[in-house]
């Protein structure tokens, strides 16, 4: 029986990542659930899933919850330090980081030096901390699991084959729900048309991330993390349709996929089973009936987000840190209506040119940055 410490429980991969213990209740274990401040939610899933401890990341929401299930004999623990303890003390085989933001860094690092296996579905850790988090995992022989579609695709890709034959990755990316626009048809775009994604079921913050490509340079830095790549090996390629969900070429040209309908149950699954595989009840591809793939170069001027990512990514140190910061507090102005669509990459743009690059930054550092990052971006935006 596998112990699950699951961070994030009531967001999209979260949720998701029970229905499957559901789905193999004979062989995972819930151990702790940790959210944010869905104090519904989570009484639902304590009473569902009986894990012995909680956190509420809101101190007041953990007030609440504490209340509602006092019969439960749960303990409930709040905010960072509560997280740290979650992903440290608790007894559990692997922690699944689904925290949105950079808040999910320091549990992480905790788990990991507690010896514990990640499934990683936070992109934030390893942008803004991949120098920190891959080598500690590393020293504590920890293996780092991806949740993420694309990552948990190239890692499939790999397996069996000799990494360092590895050529080039191929990232693809859907397109967004804006795919084709210009950059003035963008400037009307209002949070509810972002929302709707053509393909994905996600969250609200990672879905504007799409739209924008911010997401997908993300993905470009993590994956440079994972497979210690070099992020000029690492080619995004639009795939609208979201079959194939990335693939690897190798020294000899030969190019390997992996393929599957649009399901963020299966990586999660991946994760949770290696290295072995277990049935999913889920659509089986038909490619007969899907008639054709489409192929695109993504459109980096109308959508400047990933070749922003991309320019942070060559800087390092700092910069990646101050690129997520500054658009996580433009992304939720945009959620609430404070700025347009086009204002997010052009506020990350604005923060990215005035930084001054730290080398090598510590966690402390990290955070810091994040601070200042996010404080500037909001004076300069005017929110």
């Amino acid at each position: 029986m596998k112990k699950l410490v699951i961070l994030g429980s009531t967001g999209s991969i979260g949720t998701q990542t029970l229905e499957v213990v559901s789905e193999h209740s004979d062989e995972l274990e819930v151990a702790a659930l940790a959210a944010n401040s869905s104090v519904d939610l989570l009484e639902q899933q304590i009473r569902k899933y009986s894990p012995r401890t909680v956190c509420m990341y809101d101190e007041a929401a953990a007030l609440e919850l504490k209340e509602r299930i006092a019969d439960t004999g749960v303990d409930v623990l709040s905010g960072m330090d509560g997280l740290i303890e979650l992903a440290s003390q608790v007894e559990a085989d692997i922690v699944v980081t689904a925290l949105v933001g950079m808040i999910g860094i320091r549990p992480t690092i905790a788990a990991i030096e507690a010896g514990r296996d990640i499934a990683l579905a936070n992109k934030e850790t390893l942008v803004c901390a991949g120098h920190i988090i891959m080598p500690l995992a590393a020293r504590q022989d920890v293996n780092i699991l991806p949740v993420d579609s694309e990552h948990s695709a190239i890692w499939q890709c790999l397996m069996g084959n000799n990494k360092k034959r590895l050529d080039r990755i191929l990232l693809t990316a859907s397109g967004g729900p804006f795919r084709g626009r210009t950059r003035k048809e963008l400037e009307k775009v209002r949070p509810a048309d972002a929302l709707k994604h053509p393909n994905w079921n996600m969250g609200s913050k990672v879905t504007i991330d799409s739209a924008t490509l911010v997401n997908k340079g993300l993905e470009v830095m993590e994956a440079g993390w994972l497979f210690g790549v070099s992020t000029d090996r690492i080619e995004v390629i639009v795939q609208p349709e979201s079959i194939v969900h990335s693939m690897v070429q190798f020294v000899d040209g030969s190019v390997i996929a992996q393929m599957s309908v649009p399901t963020m149950k299966l990586p999660i699954q991946v994760a949770l089973f290696y290295p072995d595989r277990r049935d999913l009840q889920i659509p089986r591809l038909d490619l007969a009936s899907l008639g054709k793939i489409t192929w695109e170069r993504p459109d980096t001027d109308n959508f400047p987000g990933l070749k922003l990512a991309l320019e942070a990514a060559e800087a390092g140190g700092s910069m990646p840190t101050v690129f997520n910061a500054a658009n996580e507090v433009l992304v939720r102005a945009f959620l609430q209506e404070k700025i347009g669509f086009t204002d997010i990459t052009d506020g990350i743009r604005s923060a990215m040119e005035g930084h001054k690059v730290v080398t090598a930054p510590g966690v402390s550092e990290i955070l810091d940055i994040q601070a200042e990052t996010e404080e500037r971006t909001r004076r300069t935006a005017g929110i």
